[in-house]
């Protein structure tokens, strides 16, 4: 028998009490459309806005940022010392894509939705997080709105969740901490092989002040997407490139549809657009010979005008992540790229036989670098299915009559 097992034996072996929200957890604010006898108490915080988070990111601060993304930014107690705020919280954005976040410690927060437990001898704050993140489709059905999305807040106030004995909590989130740490484990892994990839990578294509530059827009034909994936049907003829993807794991799924942006065998893809501190912002994608794609409109295609004087595949190595481009990324917001960023992108004006030997040593070192991580990918997705399915499974209870 597992010490969980024991102690749902020793607590609450018929079943656990479910209640809504309101009736454990304490808001950051009164909510117009939830009735005053289920908020009797707030607890208010200090908000920024994304411009204002932006400029008190320091690289070695004490102080959490939360953002109404997924970040990893810090700023400095010295410089948010009258509107810090201390606690354990949970979060989820006013605005925006719905996402759970948790926090034990000093912050400051963007325009979120703060929660806190009204008494932690009976809901453990980090086991409220796991359950309403084991709800988030339901939350996100919640937000609504034909622009930025906001959350129906009495629907989410009268969310019910089991409340098993707070033993059994405390049990369920040592668990489901051990998995959320194994798979952050290997997503670091993960990184560090792709850094050491792109700091060389960056060492080879960092070209000093002695070579001349020509603006990108003398080098390449640049072309938008304009599908939407929503137009799309299925048929299996075309492949939809979009942002998701490329920042996700590199697949690309066959749609049905008439081709709205043709492409060149030859064409380099770019991400236009991606969530603050993302992965996929300006990141390129050659176009295989033998598919033909469709563009959605956060992505665009570029075309080498002079094949004599620029390889693509050396454009393609050139233009991946290139710093010229990651400075627009303001890690708070969404970074869109304009047509104006990527063609005023400097390309050093270098001999066909350099492109060709800095392609070859990025070629063996991508190779390399793969290699060594080809197995963690899969492994991290196995260990987040494993660890939602447990989630799922531990978090399920019989109610109590």
């Amino acid at each position: 028998m597992s010490e969980l097992e024991r102690l749902i034996q020793e607590h609450c072996p018929n079943g656990v009490e479910f209640k809504e929200l309101w009736e454990l957890t304490i808001w950051d604010k009164k909510f117009n459309t939830v009735d005053r006898h289920k908020q009797n108490k707030v607890c208010k915080y200090n908000y920024y806005l994304a411009a204002d988070l932006k400029s008190l990111e320091k690289p070695n601060g004490t102080v959490k940022i939360l953002t109404t993304s997924i970040t990893d930014l810090w700023a400095d107690e010295e410089d948010v010392a009258e509107t810090l705020s201390e606690g354990e919280i949970v979060c989820i954005p006013w605005g925006g894509n719905p996402i759970v976040q948790y926090y034990k410690g000093k912050f400051i927060t963007g325009d979120n939705r703060i929660a806190t437990s009204i008494d932690t001898t009976k809901l453990n704050n980090k086991f409220l997080y796991y359950c309403l993140l084991n709800r988030l489709n339901e939350i996100a059905s919640f937000y609504r709105g034909s622009g930025i999305k906001h959350p129906d807040m009495s629907k989410v106030l009268d969310l019910k969740i089991p409340v098993p004995p707070i033993e059994v909590q405390s049990e369920i989130v040592r668990i489901l901490d051990n998995f959320t740490e194994l798979t952050a484990e290997l997503t670091a892994e993960l990184q560090a092989r792709k850094k050491q990839y792109e700091y060389y990578a960056e060492k080879l294509l960092s070209f000093n002040d002695t070579y001349d530059y020509l603006p990108l827009s003398d080098v390449a034909d640049f072309r938008n997407g304009k599908g939407h994936e929503k137009a799309i049907v299925a048929s299996g003829k075309y492949i939809v490139v979009n942002s998701k993807f490329i920042s996700t794991n590199g697949e690309v799924k066959k749609y049905a549809n008439k081709q709205i942006s043709p492409l060149y065998s030859s064409d380099i893809l770019m991400v236009m657009s991606d969530l603050p501190n993302g992965r996929a912002l300006a990141k390129t994608f050659l176009v295989d010979e033998d598919d033909t794609y469709t563009l959605n409109q956060r992505i665009c295609a570029l075309h080498v005008k002079n094949e004599d004087q620029y390889m693509t595949k050396f454009l393609y190595f050139f233009l991946n992540r290139n710093s010229q481009l990651l400075k627009y990324d303001n890690g708070v917001d969404q970074t869109n790229l304009k047509k104006s960023d990527i063609l005023s992108v400097q390309v050093p004006v270098i001999s066909i036989e350099t492109q060709k030997s800095t392609i070859s040593f990025l070629e063996r070192l991508e190779t390399l670098c793969l290699d060594i991580s080809s197995g963690l990918p899969a492994e991290i997705e196995a260990r987040q299915k494993q660890y939602e399915y447990y989630r799922d499974k531990l978090l399920t209870f019989k109610e109590l009559n």
